[in-house]
């Protein structure tokens, strides 16, 4: 599943590529085709992304709401368009640029107020400069949950997925089955710090990467990572494998039906 940078992405490219015109909006698919009729020839005059949601906004009209789920994906292109497929969810085009818009979870249109109702079932998202760390750090302190759960608990933290929940951890120390409320304060305010930076680097490249300078391939003397993940990470996808800092083993479990990675050595509880 995406993780918030991606959406974040998303967001901008909408507003470079159709902020201010009159586009053309259509359900090739058939699923979304009532909404988009009411669409067309509208402006798209506002978007918007928190954590994993995104939000396309209409003059007068509404939002739609994007999740991408599992199997979501974007297509951006220069005009022509080609002929639409019938797994277009949701096509946007005007003169210059077309979207295209495949197997999302969500792809609904709703009014402000049901904007809002998303908005504050959700935590706060790093990337969102006005969103309030405090709101997250009440619910981890008190929590008898793993931090590696809480993370992922898009209610807590929004927008931050098992890529970045894995190598926030390990960046600070910080062995994922500790609970909440042994993580210090200090600790929290350092890692919603560094998810700003690296989501921010994640919207800006189009691509994770955690490792600080003195642990890039070129710095190290070593192979670079391949993965269709991309990026250069220090434990995500890497269990059996040597960790860059002590050469230990990194493991992985599961955690709520996820896949975990850590390096014993490295986090401690």
């Amino acid at each position: 599943m995406p993780e918030g940078h991606t959406i974040h992405r998303l967001a901008a490219d909408h507003l470079d590529r159709f902020g201010g015109w009159g586009v053309r909006v259509s359900s090739p698919q058939g699923r979304f085709a009532d909404s988009a009729a009411l669409l067309d020839g509208r402006v798209l005059d506002g978007v918007d992304a928190h954590g994993k949601h995104l939000f396309l906004g209409f003059e007068g009209t509404g939002w739609i709401h994007i999740h991408l789920g599992l199997f979501g994906k974007y297509a951006f292109g220069p005009a022509p368009a080609p002929p639409a497929t019938d797994t277009v969810r949701l096509r946007i085009a005007n003169d210059d640029q077309y979207a295209d818009l495949r197997g999302p979870t969500t792809c609904a249109l709703i009014t402000g107020a049901e904007k809002q109702a998303i908005h504050d079932r959700l935590g706060p998202d790093p990337l969102r400069p006005a969103d309030d760390p405090d709101l997250a750090w009440r619910r981890i302190s008190r929590s008898r949950t793993t931090i590696a759960a809480l993370l992922m608990d898009q209610k807590v933290v929004a927008g931050v997925g098992n890529v970045y929940r894995a190598e926030v951890l390990f960046r600070h120390g910080i062995d994922p089955y500790r609970l909440g409320k042994d993580v210090t304060r200090a600790e929290w305010d350092a890692m919603w710090q560094d998810l700003a930076e690296l989501m921010r680097e994640g919207v800006r490249l189009n691509r994770i990467d955690t490792v600080r300078p003195e642990h890039t391939p070129e710095a190290m003397g070593r192979p670079p990572r391949v993965d269709d993940h991309g990026g250069e990470v220090y434990v995500y996808r890497r269990a059996n494998m040597a960790c860059h800092i002590c050469e230990g083993e990194i493991r992985t479990a599961d955690l709520a039906a996820r896949n975990l990675f850590w390096c014993p050595a490295c986090q401690t509880r």
